[in-house]
């Protein structure tokens, strides 16, 4: 051991003093590294999968991020549209200036229901994160459906293109309002009592009314796909394809606030017709006399006195009888 230490301490002094080992220093690191490569494999491989799992985690937390922007920035596009499109019509809102966004919340779709003759989704948001029964539902493209039950950590969505599901709907081109119901074909959009002259062509966006105090107004609805203006029925045929991405959406954002409407006012009391004591007086004619009584509908008093140049009454029958014993 001494005699090595001692060659080592040489061999230092020399490097140090004259620097002749550099070249066998550059030798032997080249014929080295192929196994200093080797010995740190596993350990680049262990960092290696630690660094893919804390990436793979920060971009689902990035994209979910950017998807609740996404929906919450087309919410304010859509009613920003709908502004445009009331002044363009020079319509007068003393209240657009306080008009301020409506709170969302973003829920995922779990699952769609087992009912194959519905279209429902349930979310995995319930009462216990501030669900309730009639909230609107909608995704970056339009409204997608209601929330018809609520459970403590889930909630069931009727989708607009649910044959029991109707929605007040205008035309964003001229403000007709109709009613849009769930067509039979899925998929569609079905507008009931829609007058055969009415001015909807191929082509019409429609968009939220705010009529029924649930869907805030100028949330985008369908667009016009088909028109049958049939004179010979009372009313015309018109279908129309949702604007929402309802069949392939993973997260929707639910309405958890509802526009502020009137109270209704109180129903008034039916009252029945009061019923009359005597009989009810005849009425006059346009010179005030009473109208001349029907002598055959209506019998003569016990009391009245015949005419003086009236011939005695003779009953009927006696009178056929003898007419019979004659012959």
């Amino acid at each position: 051991m001494i005699v090595f230490a001692c060659i080592s301490v040489a061999l230092l002094l020399v490097d140090s003093r004259m620097h002749s080992l550099s070249t066998v220093r550059q030798v032997v690191g080249t014929v080295l590294y192929p196994l200093q490569m080797a010995a740190l494999t596993p350990r680049n491989a262990i960092d290696g999968v630690g660094d893919y799992f804390s990436s793979l985690s920060n971009l689902e937390q990035q994209v979910s991020e950017l998807k609740r922007q996404q929906i919450a920035t087309a919410q304010t596009l859509q009613q920003a549209q709908l502004s445009l499109t009331e002044n363009n019509h020079l319509r007068q809102l003393m209240d657009a200036r306080q008009h301020v966004p409506v709170k969302s919340m973003l829920a995922e779709i779990l699952y769609d229901t087992r009912d194959a003759s519905t279209r429902k989704i349930v979310l995995d948001r319930g009462t216990q994160q501030g669900m309730s029964l009639g909230l609107p539902v909608i995704d970056n493209l339009g409204v997608v459906g209601q929330v018809t039950r609520v459970f403590p950590f889930t909630a069931e969505v009727t989708l607009l293109t649910d044959k029991e599901q109707a929605i007040p709907v205008q035309v964003l081109r001229n403000g007709l309002r109709s009613v849009a119901y769930g067509h039979d074909k899925a998929g569609l959009l079905d507008l009931r009592f829609v007058e055969p002259n009415a001015d909807i062509v191929v082509g019409d966006v429609m968009i939220t009314s705010g009529l029924d105090g649930v869907y805030p107004a100028g949330l985008a609805v369908a667009r016009v796909i088909k028109v049958d203006n049939n004179a010979n029925g009372a009313f015309g045929t018109v279908l129309c394809q949702p604007l929402a991405g309802i069949g392939r959406n993973t997260q929707l954002l639910v309405l958890t606030s509802v526009p502020d409407m009137p109270p209704r006012p109180p129903d008034e009391e039916i009252r029945a017709p009061k019923k009359h004591a005597g009989k009810m007086a005849p009425i006059k004619d346009d010179a005030g006399k009473e109208p001349i009584k029907d002598a055959a509908r209506e019998p003569a008093p016990k009391d009245a006195a015949a005419p003086k140049d009236a011939a005695p009454a003779t009953p009927a029958a006696p009178a056929a009888v003898k007419a019979k014993d004659t012959q």
